[in-house]
């Protein structure tokens, strides 16, 4: 039973700030229909969304969410197309930001997302490679 799984994708639209964070919401969904306890969907929606943030300010053409739901945890990976992270230790300092100054006027961009998205994970990993893309895995046991 543990094995089996609710598979969803979704496609995050770079630049588009309208839609980020529907992917998160959607999957907030789906944890609240099953039982998820509110303290693990809150870390899941968290980690998530400064995901997708980081996809929309960072990766030009956006990139794909795709997310492995279990009884005891969910796996989420999102993976774009963008620039890539060229020093990834320097990108986990909080505040460390590359965001433009326009990205910034509009409340994002402040280097929280992924000292956030690694807080609120069990496990988080990501791979990098300037001018191909990046990829972060992230999993949450629930409680």
């Amino acid at each position: 039973m543990a094995d089996e799984s609710i598979h969803l994708v979704f496609n995050v639209d770079g630049s588009n700030f309208a839609s980020a964070g529907s992917a998160s919401e959607e999957v907030k969904s789906k944890l609240k229909m099953i039982g998820i306890s509110s303290q693990d969907i809150r870390r899941v929606a968290i980690a998530m969304y400064e995901g997708e943030i980081n996809m929309v300010i960072h990766a030009g053409t956006g990139g794909e969410a795709i997310v492995d739901i279990y009884l005891d945890r969910i796996e989420i990976v999102l993976a774009d197309h963008g620039k890539g992270i060229d020093n990834i230790e320097k990108a986990m300092q909080p505040g460390y930001s590359t965001a433009p100054d326009d990205i910034r006027a509009l409340g994002f961009g402040a280097g929280m997302g992924l000292p956030n998205m690694k807080k609120y994970t069990d496990e988080f990993r990501i791979e990098s490679t300037v001018g191909v893309g990046t990829t972060v895995y992230m999993t949450i046991r629930f409680s």
